[in-house]
């Protein structure tokens, strides 16, 4: 049946918090398991405002960087753009990496491609989130289904991806395995990927789409675990939306619950919105805070001071995030931070 996300929150009156001293750099934390330190990203890396070109996002040091995916059965491709209509976007799908800043405008396989062309020259570079939100959702009957969606992340990506199997290590579930401290050591994922799905502003309006994302490819993960087969995942479903409580409780569908071991909310709505972020922590979810700009009191979403992003991040970081994004593309000391979560 549809579901619903909680609906936003207003901000909370939460204190200001800052322990960065200038002119010192901020602390980083570059061992330790990716659940127990907290990395910044930004939102829309892919849009040309942001970084003229994608490997200049890959170049940044942000530790997430997002895209937004359209399927579009008509031409058959997975188009990366902000709005409806067209595709606009800094992925020029090169696969010299002399190319890599020239044109643009790419699909998802451009984007892609981008990153595994960056990866091949810099081997053993820092762990990169790429956060997916589908637009509109999967179209499975139009051939835009999860399995097409791992095919393509397996022809492009390949062996650069940190697969719900890597965690799953053998484990019944993913819940269990996170439970058990399952995550890499960020120095064991060097050289990675790690791909986070989560649905798109459409597909959640849309009142004749009661299978999002985040659930379709729950089912896909699950039933490809329970054929033996779990390695040909290649991405991890977000249970998105932040609440009190265990927000997984949103699924009926119980055996879906422990394939969902990131979360991802509003940065705001987390810290002044009552909710006890210990369990995050406690159970070693992996944590997306966006937004963190809009926590009160309120800091410039795109440059505010080198001093007060980097206070935002050691907030959120205490806070018990994994990961703090916003649209600071111009400040390449906050976006490499790595910091002890909690």
């Amino acid at each position: 049946m549809p579901r619903s996300l909680p609906a936003p929150r207003l901000l909370g009156a939460a204190a200001a918090f800052g322990l960065i001293l200038a002119p010192a750099p901020p602390a980083h934390a570059d061992s330790g398991s990716i659940a127990a330190t907290t990395s910044v990203g930004v939102h829309n890396a892919y849009e040309k405002s942001a970084f003229p070109s994608f490997a200049d996002a890959l170049d940044s040091g942000a530790g997430l960087l997002e895209i937004d995916v359209w399927t579009d059965e008509l031409i058959g491709k997975w188009r990366v753009n902000h709005d409806l209509i067209g595709q606009s976007n800094n992925c020029a799908g090169a696969t010299d990496p002399d190319r890599l800043r020239e044109g643009g405008d790419g699909d998802l396989r451009a984007c892609l491609t981008d990153i595994r062309t960056w990866h091949e020259t810099r081997p053993g570079h820092r762990p990169v989130v790429l956060k997916i939100e589908m637009k509109d959702g999967f179209h499975a009957a139009g051939g835009l289904g999860p399995a097409e969606f791992d095919t393509l992340v397996d022809a492009t990506l390949g062996d650069a991806v940190y697969r719900p199997a890597d965690l799953l290590g053998g484990r019944d579930t993913l819940d269990g395995a996170a439970a058990a401290g399952g995550w890499a050591d960020r120095d064991a994922l060097a050289g990675k990927v790690l791909i986070e799905l989560i649905p798109g502003t459409v597909e959640r309006q849309n009142p004749f789409d009661d299978l999002w994302t985040d659930e379709e490819y729950a089912r896909h993960l699950r039933d490809l675990a329970q054929a033996g087969e779990a390695g040909r995942a290649a991405a991890f479903p977000a249970v998105l939306g932040a609440e009190a409580g265990d927000p997984r409780e949103r699924y009926d569908d119980v055996g879906l619950r422990p394939w969902f071991v990131v979360f991802d909310g509003g940065a705001s709505a987390y810290v002044g919105g009552g909710i006890d972020t210990s369990w995050y922590v406690e159970n070693n979810y992996l944590l997306v805070m966006t937004g963190a700009h809009a926590v009160a009191p309120e800091i410039d979403p795109v440059s505010p001071g080198e001093d007060e992003a980097a206070a935002r991040v050691a907030e959120l970081a205490g806070a018990g995030a994994t990961t703090v994004t916003s649209d600071w593309t111009g400040l390449p000391s906050v976006l490499s931070m790595v910091l002890p979560r909690g």
